[in-house]
């Protein structure tokens, strides 16, 4: 993992000192349509961004597609970026993970710095070098592994976060505290997401990115532990698929987090009957997510399509579904399979239990 992560003390100073070690000619800034709103300001007077350009896609994974790319592409191009040039992506997931890509693929390769906005883009898209788009109604279909020369964490940010989005992050920190330890687990369990206290989540949220660097780390291409950062995702990828596919005119498709903290309750599920995880320690964390996720409504009848949404996923081999589950916390099994009754019986119990 070449990407340094800051957790920042000074937005300003520590831009100024990555960029700097980045020997750029030119910046270009990246962000989405909520992001230039909210979070731009708090940056276009930096001394170091002066003169930027700054690039604007439409906000949310709708347009996290090729035409948003093609945008990226072209307005580094129009601006006369070359192989010297650096990209800053100021946004959440969607900023970082199209931004990168833009980055990695644009004069074969620019340097890129990812400032996530989000909870959801600081302990998880931005960090660990995973880039790209969704192609074909299916999330992240196409990428690259390539990492940012920096991640700068500031949780000022947050204070810009709808309740949301802020709890859509918090489900990728509750995993990162599943496939760690009990204390961690237990302690992200007690924390009160409807009225968050934010020094005490700047501390929690340094926790999560910890577990996340410590496994890419060790395996940056995802060629087996890094799998373990899967946990939730078989079926969270697949409602999230199903929800970007199916939900209705005028309004927004579930955030990834939730789909997250869906998968998790299925995968938890999977875990008690196929590795014997502890029944209570499920539960617990179910009542959990129940209280703070609400519910993502499918019937028996939309089986068969989200098994098929699986079978298209990154993780499979052989057409074979790929599962990472637990039979303890922080005691992670991969590559595991489940056959398609076991799915049923997964879902079953995640619009039933």
């Amino acid at each position: 993992m070449n990407q340094r992560v800051i957790i920042s003390q000074n937005l300003e100073t520590e831009l100024a000192i990555a960029l700097s070690e980045c020997e750029h000619d030119s910046i270009f800034v990246l962000t989405d349509e909520v992001t230039h709103a909210l979070c731009l300001p708090l940056v276009k007077d930096f001394f170091c961004l002066k003169g930027a350009p700054v690039i604007t896609i439409g906000s949310t994974d709708v347009h996290k597609d090729l035409q948003s790319l093609t945008h990226v592409w072209q307005a580094l191009d129009e601006g006369g970026a070359d192989r010297h040039s650096c990209l800053v992506n100021l946004g959440g997931g969607m900023v970082t993970g199209l931004g990168g890509f833009a980055a990695s693929t644009f004069k074969r390769g620019i340097d890129f710095i990812n400032i996530p906005t989000t909870l959801l883009s600081m302990v998880d898209a931005s960090v660990g070098g995973k880039t790209g788009i969704n192609f074909n109604g299916l999330k992240n279909e196409v990428g690259v592994f390539n990492d940012s020369r920096y991640v700068i964490l500031d949780t000022h940010f947050l204070r810009t976060l709808d309740d949301q989005n802020m709890r859509s992050g918090y489900a990728e920190m509750l995993k990162h505290g599943l496939i760690s330890d009990e204390k961690t687990w237990a302690e992200l369990l007690r924390f009160d997401l409807g009225h968050p206290d934010l020094p005490r989540l700047q501390t929690l949220v340094a926790k999560s990115v910890q577990v996340k660097e410590r496994v890419v780390k060790l395996d940056p291409h995802e060629k087996g532990l890094r799998k373990a950062l899967n946990y939730g995702h078989t079926f969270g990828h697949a409602f999230e698929s199903f929800s970007l596919k199916h939900h209705h005119e005028g309004e927004a498709p579930i955030l990834h987090g939730y789909a997250v903290a869906y998968g998790l309750i299925c995968e938890l599920y999977l875990s008690v009957v196929k590795a014997g995880f502890p029944s209570d320690q499920m539960r617990q964390t179910v009542s959990f997510i129940r209280d703070n996720y609400g519910r993502f409504d499918i019937t028996c009848d939309d089986y068969d399509e989200l098994i098929a949404l699986m079978r298209h996923d990154k993780k499979n081999t052989s057409g074979i579904i790929n599962f990472t589950l637990l039979d303890a916390i922080g005691d992670v099994l991969i590559n595991q399979t489940a056959t398609d009754e076991e799915i049923r019986e997964t879902l079953d119990f995640f619009r039933e239990g």
